[in-house]
Formats: structure tokens, sequence, C-alpha cells
């Protein structure tokens, strides 16, 4: 898993298949398109649309395409994107958050109640799930642009409240109010970063037994694999699966 919350973040998965990559390439380009058209087309003077950029760096995106994405915002005039929230539980009764960037909510909704359904759970209205979570600014990075020491420090002078440092990257946590001050003064030391993101942290883990695993990981793989999926983030405790 990449992280405590975030299940397997499409961003940060590994050795992906060609049809897998070219998904991940099309939901970043979504979001670089989106942030495009809501603010400045300089990354330099838009903090969303910097964070897309980098995201889809790390994730060995051609500049071509970045760029592409880019120029989109100004011919998507018809296209209006809105970043819409789903909550509601999965089987073995973790609780779920699904965030998705859709140009049509009706078809999004179907899907994303009919996946919750197929795994025997079910959709919620908003704040069913979500209490069992709380928010933070998520700023990843690789380690090999810092070493352990170096970022622990540089994390507190840059006005965040805790780091963590895992196997392959390093996670900055911060009041989600302050996470693009708090990746501004990154910035003067760290160049390229995994990902900028306001996360939902759950409170408390759930543990599920082991026969079970197979199908939590094939509900929460099928949400993912939705087009207009953004981001998915569960409660739930695969032992680092």
């Amino acid at each position: 898993m990449a992280g405590h919350s975030h299940w397997a973040g499409i961003k940060h998965k590994k050795g992906k298949a060609d049809k897998q990559r070219s998904k991940i390439f099309s939901k970043l380009s979504k979001e670089i398109t989106v942030a495009a058209k809501l603010g400045d087309k300089d990354p330099a003077m838009n903090p969303r649309l910097r964070s897309a950029v980098q995201a889809a760096r790390s994730a060995n995106m051609p500049k071509d395409n970045i760029e592409r994405a880019i120029d989109k915002s100004s011919a998507a005039i018809g296209a209006n994107f809105e970043n819409l929230r789903y909550e509601g539980f999965g089987p073995e009764k973790i609780a779920v958050i699904v965030e998705t960037l859709t140009d049509n909510k009706n078809r999004t909704a179907s899907n994303i109640r009919t996946i919750f359904q197929k795994s025997g759970g079910s959709l919620g209205t908003q704040g069913s799930a979500s209490h069992n979570f709380k928010q933070l600014g998520i700023i990843k990075i690789d380690k090999n642009e810092i070493s352990d020491e170096k970022i622990l420090d540089l994390a507190i002078e840059s006005g965040a409240d805790e780091c963590l440092s895992y196997e392959d990257y390093h996670e900055v946590q911060c009041e989600m109010s302050k996470i693009y001050n708090v990746k501004k003064n990154l910035e003067n030391i760290i160049v390229n970063f995994i990902s900028t993101e306001i996360e939902w942290i759950p409170l408390n883990s759930v543990e599920v037994n082991k026969d079970n695993k197979d199908v939590v990981v094939d509900f929460l793989e099928t949400l993912e694999e939705d087009d207009d999926v953004q981001n998915v983030y569960s409660n739930v405790n695969l032992g680092g699966i």
C-alpha cells in the first residue's frame, strides 16, 4: 500500500502494465486540464496546476502529454468538470471515501453505486463515512531527493506538523489550509514531488479477515479503475498489501 490511508494510490504504484499506465495518465491529464482552466496556465502562478504537473512528472508522463493537457484547458469550454465526493461502506463494513472529477455526475453516481452494490456494500449520504476520517495536507517526496534527517528538519522549518519516512518516500503532514504555504517553503530545497494532496486519514483502522482480503482488494481496485475516480480512501488495514 502507498501510505496509510490512500488505497494503492494511483500515482504511486510501481511496475504498472501499459493499460494501467494509460489510465493513470488519463486521470493526471484531467486534473492538469481542470487546474489550468480554473486558474493561471503558468504552473509557477497556480499551486494546484504546479502540484498536478509535478505528480505527472513523478509518474513519468511525457512532457508533450503535460503540455497538451494544459493547452486543452483553453479548448474545453463546454466541458465543465466537477469535484464530487461519494461515501459509503464496502465489504466487511469498511468505510470508504471516493473522490471523483466528472463531467457527468449521473453517470458517475450510477457507476459508483453499482460497484458498491456488487460488493455487498452500500453508498451513504455525505458524512456517513467521513466521520471516520480527518483531513490533512499530505506532501509526498521521493526518498532519493533528501535524507530522513534533513527532511525532518526541513518539514518543521516549513511549518509542517509531522514528517514520516517510509521505504520509498517521505510524507510531510500539515493542516489542509496550510498545504500550499508548506509546499512553497519545501520548494526552496526540494525540486521533485510525488504528490501534494488533501487526503482523508482514518481515525481508526479496520482489520479484515485474511480470507476476505481478496474481496476487499477487488472492490477497492474496481473503484479506482473507474475513469471518473481520482482518489479512493478507506479505513481498512490490509497488512502491507
